[in-house]
């Protein structure tokens, strides 16, 4: 989780030096030079000083906050949002905030579903121009209307280097309008045909993933054939600004082999056990087969021709509640270790493949949870978990 600004005021360098005097005869360098190079070190490296004496432990440790739910992103920058149409972009090294605007685009306006004000967010890098974009998914105009897309619109935000400084970004608004940045406006773009579900958006590299929509979930409760698998993948291209072609999932192909054999309420349930994540920058599917307590990691290993490899088989039992009936969210850290966000008793769990054992976090209720990696400068206003 993420705040848009800090809990308390950064330490000034005065104050950090006195804190860190006991890390004084840590090197030939003065503490304050010291801390200074630390800035830059990946957090993977970090963790690893931390282990060195009580020393580095102090002086490479910064306090958590939270605040509003911070998007999932590997980038420079971060985005945190809201679903009441509340989007910001944050520069964690300056502390620099872009508050994205709320007026809809042109085509849009007195569009939006204000008995249902529902908006869902999502946030990547485009490969080739460097720019960053946020998607912005309104509720379909009416709340009966299957038949009508989302209000799908695109904003873009450049992020260079500021004036004589490699530490931070100064945000500039990519503007169809010849008026300038202040009259920036999301960007209408067409929303797919095929029903897909807005609050499901997991970015890996430029393309945003969704899951199908809910509603084909209703329709298997109700016995009825919706005439597509509920583990198919939509997808959209933050680049191109297009949609791609459907994704199949890994699932629904082998229920009814010896592995899923008589575990047809597992599928009758499929769309609420399946959750989409970034596995260290794949395409992670997550089956949680509560049925038989046992969740299911599958990774991408090419789009083009629908290959999925399943990672790990984790046992949940005994040491996950199994009052759960879903996963809100997933992450793979660098070493191979999973962490599990639970939604109902928000909790997180920490899954170590190579001794396959699972313990909880120890923290409190969590709502949301997204990963951001970066380095100590970009935790300097406000740590994000």
């Amino acid at each position: 989780m993420a705040s848009t600004g800090p809990s308390s005021p950064p330490a000034s360098r005065s104050t950090r030096q006195r804190g860190l005097s006991a890390a004084s005869n840590a090197g030939v360098l003065p503490p304050d030079v010291l801390f200074d190079v630390l800035l830059r070190l990946h957090a993977k490296e970090l963790c690893r000083l931390r282990t060195v004496c009580r020393a580095w432990h102090s002086l490479t440790r910064i306090p958590n906050a939270d605040g509003h739910q911070l998007l999932c992103t590997r980038l420079d920058l971060a985005c945190v949002a809201t679903v009441s149409n509340s989007c910001c972009v944050i520069d964690p090294t300056t502390g620099n905030v872009l508050a994205l605007p709320e007026i809809p685009a042109a085509e849009h306006l007195n569009l939006e579903n204000l008995r249902e004000p529902y908006t869902c967010f999502a946030f990547g890098r485009t490969a080739t121009t460097g720019e960053y974009k946020a998607i912005r998914i309104f509720c379909r105009p009416t709340l009966t209307g299957f038949h009508e897309p989302h209000l799908f619109e695109v904003f873009t935000v450049n992020s260079g280097s500021s004036s004589g400084s490699s530490q931070g970004h100064v945000f500039a608004i990519n503007s169809s309008s010849s008026s300038g940045p202040s009259q920036a406006q999301w960007r209408a773009r067409w929303s797919s045909d095929d029903l897909y579900e807005p609050g499901s958006a997991i970015v890996i590299g430029q393309v945003v993933y969704f899951k199908v929509d809910t509603v084909f979930d209703a329709m298997i409760c109700g016995d009825v054939d919706p005439g597509i698998s509920l583990d198919c993948i939509h997808s959209f291209d933050l680049e191109r600004e297009e949609w791609r072609g459907i994704l199949h999932g890994p699932i629904s192909g082998i229920f009814q082999t010896d592995e899923y054999d008589d575990d047809l309420d597992d599928y009758r349930g499929l769309w609420s056990d399946i959750t989409l994540a970034d596995l260290r920058g794949s395409l992670g599917l997550v089956h949680y087969r509560k049925f038989r307590h046992i969740m299911d990691l599958w990774i991408l290993r090419d789009f083009d021709s629908g290959l999925w490899v399943k990672e790990n088989i984790i046992q949940i039992e005994p040491t996950f509640p199994t009052t759960e009936l879903r996963v809100k969210s997933l992450f793979m850290l660098d070493d191979g270790r999973v962490v599990v966000h639970f939604p109902k008793t928000g909790l997180l769990f920490i899954y170590d493949p190579r001794t396959n054992t699972s313990a909880p976090a120890e923290m409190r209720h969590v709502d949301a949870v997204a990963m951001y990696t970066e380095n100590l400068l970009t935790l300097q206003v406000g740590d994000m978990v």
